[in-house]
């Protein structure tokens, strides 16, 4: 068994989905955030780079690992699912959610540039999601930055939006769970509904207890769901860019999360 890491940031996501960080400048990255575990939870995808559920990479621990979104009937919600590994039924549906996610952002990226008259140079591919798009419009002529793209015109109520096709929830949870060391429910007071997130936790693994939401959330009602179902308390940075670490989780929630994973394999980039 491996010594438990001190630190662990459990969400973050790599130029795979939608983030800016590298698998080459991950440890560099973990490093200054003060971590030496870190998940790679890009959306709907597995990380092509890394070959093994668990790997080590320069002393840092890297868990292949999934954030897949997914259907109830009140909301959709995020699973995070830990040491992923490449099931075919797993891999048939992210293959069917890539292809959604291509379509949908070539529908937006024609939306955008009809509406603006202008051409945003980027091209539809597998892992692009709305921040891609909201970063083309930014670095553009139109006249928004970031968030405001996302207020003025791709957002989920935005007149260029367009909807994803999502896995359901009983669905995502069997795949998730046939292919994962464990899975678990990311930041649940970020829904519409917290309380309908919260009543799916009886057949999840793990919650993430520590995140950065920037506003007050019940952590006791929280904490009094993990010990009612016995579940791992996970956390995370929801990394986007290089700067991991802002949340993580140490102690006996890291040993925890630990001791649920398979050991870390040597690492062998794909261009050795």
């Amino acid at each position: 068994m491996d010594s438990g890491p001190s630190r662990a940031d459990l969400h973050v996501h790599t130029t795979a989905s939608d983030g800016t960080l590298t698998i080459d400048g991950l440890p560099a990255a973990a490093a200054a955030g003060g971590v030496d575990l870190v998940a790679v939870t890009d959306h709907d995808v597995i990380h092509p780079e890394l070959p093994e559920p668990v790997v080590s990479i320069d002393g840092i621990v890297v868990v292949r690992s999934i954030e897949l979104r997914v259907q109830t009937p009140v909301q959709q919600l995020d699973l995070l699912g830990y040491a992923v590994s490449r099931t075919r039924d797993l891999v048939d549906e992210l293959d069917r959610l890539q292809r959604d996610r291509i379509d949908r952002g070539a529908r937006i990226i024609d939306a955008v540039e009809s509406r603006l008259g202008i051409e945003l140079g980027i091209e539809p591919r597998a892992g692009i999601g709305r921040p891609h798009i909201a970063r083309a419009i930014a670095d553009s002529d139109a006249p928004y930055d970031f968030d405001g793209a996302f207020d003025e015109l791709i957002g989920n109520d935005g007149p260029c939006y367009v909807a994803r096709d999502v896995t359901p929830f009983d669905r995502g949870l069997e795949l998730l769970t046939d292919a994962c060391a464990f899975v678990s429910l990311a930041h649940p007071f970020r829904y519409p509904d917290p309380a309908a997130a919260l009543s799916r936790l009886d057949s999840l693994d793990g919650v993430e207890r520590y995140y950065p939401y920037g506003f007050d959330v019940d952590t006791d009602r929280l904490d009094a769901a993990i010990d009612r179902h016995g579940l791992l308390a996970t956390g995370g940075s929801d990394a986007h860019d290089e700067r991991l670490g802002i949340v993580s989780i140490d102690g006996a929630d890291a040993a925890a999360v630990r001791a649920a994973i398979p050991r870390a394999q040597p690492y062998t980039s794909s261009g050795s």
